[in-house]
C-alpha cells in the first residue's frame, strides 16, 4: 500500500498531462489531416504564411493555388484549416 501511494502522484500527473496536452494534440492533427484529404479543386485557401488562394490542382501529396499575382504549387500541409474554415464561413 505504501508503493501505491508513492507513485499516485506520478500517475495522475500522467493522466492529466495526457488529457490536457497529448490527446488534444493527436485530436488536431487528425482534423488537420482530414481537411488536408477532403480538398477539392475550387475551394478557397490560406496557407499557413497568410497566402490566400484558390485550389486549381491537385496532386498527391502537393496542391497548386492560384492566387493574384500567378500560381504556386504547395505541400498539402501547409495549408491552414483554421483560417481556410474562417474564410469559407464569410463566403
Amino acid at each position: 500500500m505504501g508503493q501505491l501511494s508513492q507513485f499516485a502522484p506520478f500517475l495522475l500527473m500522467f493522466v492529466v498531462i495526457y488529457f490536457f496536452m497529448i490527446r488534444p494534440q493527436q485530436k488536431r492533427a487528425k482534423n488537420e489531416k482530414e481537411f488536408e484529404s477532403s480538398l477539392k479543386v475550387g475551394d478557397k485557401i490560406i496557407t499557413k504564411s497568410g497566402f490566400h488562394g484558390k485550389v486549381v490542382e491537385l496532386g498527391e501529396t502537393t496542391v497548386v493555388i492560384e492566387t493574384m499575382s500567378g500560381k504556386l504549387k504547395l505541400e498539402r500541409s501547409a495549408i491552414s484549416l483554421e483560417l481556410s474554415a474562417t474564410l469559407n464561413k464569410k463566403a
